[in-house]
Order: C-alpha cells, then sequence, then structure tokens
C-alpha cells in the first residue's frame, strides 16, 4: 500500500530512536550519541550507534543502518507496512486501512486466511497428541528423550490414525472446501474425496521468523512411506525460503548458526542448549536459505550426517556460503551419524568441544579430493596439488592465498615455496597483463579515496550546522560523481536550502534495503581527528579533493565548442584557488 510521506514521518517522528532501540539493545551515551553491542552481528565491543539528532542508526561493525522504520523491520523481519503499522500502535496513532487492488486484496485475503487455517491445524494436532489418541506419538517423542518442555516449546503435535480427522475438525469450524485445498493440509481424489494430508505422524509445525505457522512437517508412525513428509508449497510456505527453527536461533544472539539436516536434530539440539540451530524443510540448501543466513549470521557450522550423502550436501552447500559472504566449517561427528545420535552417546559438553573443532570449509574440500587421490603415488600425489593450488588461487586477497598455501603445506608435508609457485602460476593463467592490473588497482583505490571524501562531506552537513553555508558556494550536489551519492547529495542540499535538515528522512525515499544501508553508512563516516584545528584542516582539505576530481569529470567529458561548459570548468578552477584562503568556524 502506499503511504502518504507525511504520515510516515508522523509515524516516524513520535517514536524517539533511542527510546525505541532501547527496548532491544543495551545503550550507553557516549558524548552525542549513543552505543551498545550490535544486534546484527555478534561483537565484544559497541560499534552500535544511535544518535538522537539525526534519529538514525549505524553499527562501524558490520554496516546495518538506517531509520527507526528500517531497525524494526530489519530486527523483526517486517514488512515496510507491518513496521510502520507497529509503530504506529506503539503510539496509539490510526494508520488508515490499506488500499489494495481487488485482485491484490483477495491475494492478502488468502494469505492471511491460511495463517490462520494452519494456526487452527496446529492447535489441533498439539491437543491430539496429549490425548489417548495421540499415546503412540507421545511415546515415540519421549523415546527420543524429548522432555514436555521442548515438546511445548516446538507445538510438537500428533494427526491420527484416521485421514479425515482434522478435514471434520475443520469443516465444523466452517471452512470451506477450496481454502482447504490450498492451505496443502488436505489430499483431493476422485475416489475418496478431500482427506487430509497428514494422518498417523507425528507433526512438526513449521514457523516463520515471525513465529507464524506457515506449513507443516510429519514423522509416520510404523514402517509407511514416506518416513518424513512436508506441507506442500502454498501463497505462505516456501521451502527453499525458509528454515527450520530459525524463529528461535535469530534470537539466540550467539554468533554462529548451526545447519543441519532435520528436525529432530534441531529439536535435540535446542534440548540440549544449542538453541542457535536450524534445518532446510526436506531440501537440499539453496542459496535463497544461504541469503536468510546471511541476515543473523556471518559464520555457520554444517551439522550433516556423517554419511556419504551427508559429506555431499556439505560440498554442495559450502560455495552457496561463500557466495553469500557467510564463513563456513564442518562438524565431523563420527563415529556417530548425526547430532542427536552423537549427543544422546557422549553429552552437550563433548558436542561442544566437536563444535569448537569444526574444521575450516576449504579444508574439508580438500580432506575430500585427498580421498580421490592416491597420496603414495607420485603422480596423483602431484595432480591432487595442483587441484589444491587451482582451488587456492581462487581466493581473492593475496594475504589470504599465503595463509592457506602455508596451511596446506604444513598438513600436507609439501614445500611451501613449491606450492606457491604452482598457485602463482594458477593465477597467472587466469589474469590479464601486469601493468593492467596494478592501473585498475591504483583507480580502484582513487576511487575509494574520492568516495570516502564524499561520505565526509555528507556526514559534515548533517553533523554542523555551519558547514552548508561554507560549503555552498565550492561544492554542489552534480559535483559528487557517484550516482548515489548524488542523489542523496541532492535530497539533502534540498532540505538544508529549506532548512529543514532531517537525515532519518533521507532513508525513506528508498525502498530497497541495500540502499537505505547505504544512505546510512554516508552520515556516519569516521574522521580519525580529534582537535578543532584539525578538523577544519581536513574539511577544507576534503572540500578541495572532491572539487578537483569533479572539474577533472567535466574537462574529461566535456564538449571542447560547448563554450558555457567550458566557462563553468574555468570558474570551478579560480574557485578552487580561493579555497586556500577559506575560513572554517564550527558551531
Amino acid at each position: 500500500m502506499y503511504y502518504p510521506e507525511d504520515l510516515i514521518e508522523e509515524v516516524r517522528t513520535k517514536n524517539d530512536i533511542v527510546d525505541v532501540i532501547s527496548g532491544y539493545v543495551k545503550l550507553q551515551r557516549k558524548g552525542s550519541s549513543y552505543f551498545g553491542l550490535c544486534p546484527f552481528h555478534n561483537e565484544k565491543s559497541p560499534s552500535f550507534s544511535v544518535s538522537p539528532s539525526k534519529q538514525m542508526y549505524y553499527c562501524f561493525g558490520c554496516g546495518a543502518g538506517g531509520n527507526i522504520i528500517t531497525f524494526i523491520m530489519e530486527y523483526e523481519n517486517y514488512s515496510f507496512p507491518e513496521a510502520l503499522r507497529f509503530l504506529a500502535d506503539r503510539v496509539g496513532m490510526d494508520l488508515p486501512e490499506q488500499e489494495y487492488s481487488k485482485e491484490a486484496r483477495a491475494q492478502q485475503d488468502l494469505r492471511a486466511s491460511i495463517l490462520e487455517v494452519n494456526k487452527i491445524a496446529a492447535k489441533y494436532y498439539y491437543y491430539q497428541l496429549r490425548t489417548s489418541a495421540g499415546a503412540q506419538g507421545m511415546e515415540y517423542l519421549r523415546a527420543r528423550q524429548l522432555s514436555e518442555d521442548t515438546m511445548r516449546q516446538f507445538g510438537l503435535g500428533y494427526a491420527g490414525k484416521f485421514s479425515d480427522g482434522l478435514y471434520h475438525y475443520l469443516k465444523q469450524k466452517g471452512i470451506g472446501d477450496e481454502l482447504l485445498h490450498q492451505s496443502g493440509l488436505m489430499n483431493v481424489d476422485e475416489k475418496r474425496g478431500m482427506y487430509d494430508k497428514f494422518w498417523n505422524r507425528v507433526i512438526f509445525p513449521i514457523m516463520d521468523v515471525n513465529n507464524r505457522v506457515i506449513g507443516f512437517g510429519g514423522r509416520v508412525m510404523g514402517d509407511g512411506k514416506p518416513k518424513y513428509l512436508n506441507s506442500p508449497e502454498t501463497k505462505v510456505f516456501d521451502k527453499s525460503r525458509n528454515l527450520y527453527g530459525l524463529n528461535i536461533a535469530r534470537t539466540s544472539r550467539k554468533k554462529k548458526i548451526i545447519v543441519c539436516e532435520g528436525y529432530m536434530d534441531v529439536i535435540a539440539m535446542h534440548q540440549a542448549g544449542f538453541n542457535n540451530a536450524v534445518a532446510s524443510l526436506g531440501t537440499a540448501l539453496t542459496s535463497q536459505h544461504a541469503s536468510l543466513l546471511k541476515r543473523y549470521t556471518d559464520e555457520v557450522i554444517l551439522s550433516y550426517d556423517s554419511d556419504e550423502a551427508g559429506v555431499k550436501a556439505a560440498l554442495r552447500a559450502i560455495p552457496m556460503m561463500k557466495e553469500a559472504g557467510i564463513r563456513a566449517r564442518v562438524l565431523h561427528l563420527e563415529p556417530y551419524k548425526d547430532p542427536d545420535e552423537f549427543m544422546k552417546a557422549l553429552g552437550a559438553e563433548a558436542f561442544q568441544e566437536r563444535l569448537d573443532q569444526a574444521q575450516n570449509s576449504f579444508l574439508f574440500e580438500l580432506s575430500i579430493l585427498e580421498k580421490q587421490h592416491d597420496m603414495q603415488d607420485p603422480e596423483s600425489k602431484t595432480a591432487f596439488f595442483k587441484e589444491a593450488a587451482k582451488k587456492i588461487s581462487e581466493f581473492e586477497l593475496e594475504v589470504e592465498r599465503e595463509n592457506y598455501i602455508e596451511a596446506v603445506a604444513e598438513q600436507y608435508h609439501t614445500s611451501f615455496e613449491g606450492l606457491r609457485k604452482m598457485v602463482l602460476r594458477c593465477l597467472m593463467q587466469g589474469l590479464p597483463a601486469k601493468p593492467e592490473v596494478v592501473r585498475t588497482r591504483r583507480n580502484t583505490e582513487k576511487d575509494d579515496g574520492l568516495k570516502k571524501s564524499q561520505r565526509m562531506l555528507l556526514t559534515w552537513l548533517t553533523e554542523y550546522k555551519s558547514f552548508y553555508a561554507v560549503l555552498k558556494p565550492y561544492i554542489g550536489p552534480e559535483d559528487f560523481t557517484n550516482d548515489f551519492y548524488r542523489k542523496v547529495a541532492g535530497i539533502l542540499f534540498a532540505q538544508l536550502e529549506e532548512g529543514t535538515l532531517n537525515p532519518a528522512r533521507i532513508i525513506d525515499c528508498f525502498t530497497d534495503a541495500e540502499e537505505q544501508r547505504q544512505a546510512a553508512e554516508l552520515f556516519h563516516t569516521m574522521v580519525p581527528v580529534e582537535k578543532e584545528e584539525e578538523m577544519k584542516k581536513a574539511m577544507k582539505e576534503t572540500i578541495g579533493k572532491v572539487m578537483e576530481a569533479s572539474l577533472e569529470q567535466r574537462s574529461a567529458t566535456m564538449d571542447p565548442a560547448d563554450m558555457g561548459a567550458l566557462q563553468q570548468v574555468i570558474e570551478g578552477k579560480r574557485r578552487l584557488q580561493e579555497l586556500q584562503k577559506l575560513h572554517i568556524s564550527l558551531e
């Protein structure tokens, strides 16, 4: 839905960002801002800042940033309308009813109806487990050594031995067949009509990160097939975008998330105190799962079964994690098959020791590669090192390549220099000529320095009232060479011109989460100076650097016959020379 900009601003301004975030993060005042441990990544020293004057937050550790609306969206995993309604309710504001097209309203109503049906079904299954009809299911769960508290926490239930129990119960609630079919809770065929999808099974409700029941998994009692059965995909359930147990794991505040194979592994680990465990939903891990995990962690431990299928699953998951920017390590459970079996045999303390010893994912891949070669045969051993060198060459940072060369040379008892030369040969085969590489690196470093200078100007404009008057004769939005920076500068300069500085409102001009984060970063660039005179000098030098880059770009792209553009460049160079006389006073 479209909400008027003034209404969004009213909701935002009535919710002080320090008050709201204090409900999630312990904040301590330092100077003009508040600092605390970042809720979006694990850290020991506070790098998460909240600015009352800007009504914005920014983490100097992980880069998360925005205004109070983006904070609620990120922390609670809410959509924009959900976050806005949450904040409106907090201050007693009534929002207008959302305006949808007829089709959009129908889709929204269907989603809400399916969620409600799922909620009713979950309560039904939960109740059935605790009746005489659910005795077999309860016996199975107790045999798996699950406590009553654990069963309650995960909402475990039971689907009876008859295939129409839930159907008749939901019909009594007045729910129509079409909705039951779209919920995924029912099967339909010509002979039997509509009947329960889950029966004679222990039921595992599947919840999204907001604790809404979006689907179910069922483990058959006895020898029926399939052993595990999941809900089909519906309007609310996409198994490639959800993870079992993530609703709990995301709030565990632990640095890592443990990724395992099945429901029982997750539940057993949570019961043992490892409440940062999750599992995919009857499917292999996907890139969408990796992106979902990236919201909550920078590191995962892959805890798959120790059999061949588990090894293959780990090998598939590792590149996905790397692509998503997540570090991965692999847990070794031998001689036990899975985490549940391991903990029953050796206990939680031994499991923690294995977690601490989890293997670096690259070295795990090499250990699997090693098994494909006869390390006693010189030719096969050489082939192994060639493949290892090729894999090492894929790391972008030189220091990272050097670290892995050292680790592999030490582990496999080979020459560091010999392996290093093999890696360099692999790099040479895939790189352009050296001068071009050096030139590209220098250009990149120059661009990065210029971008930082432009970010510094935008930060100072939001922190010093007098700085806009100083900057205005020299720099305009058009002098920002990056398209995104130029757009943000245009909005900020317009606010300053009107005397209505409001950095937090600028965040709302962007709907993409990454752009919102980037906008927040533009107003939180740290300058490593403390004394006022050093700050004034840094400001003058930064203005000059940005002006010079802008003039250089204009000169390079200007039509020589365009006398107006030429005059602007000449005027710009004159002002650049006058910059040395500039006097800056800070407020």
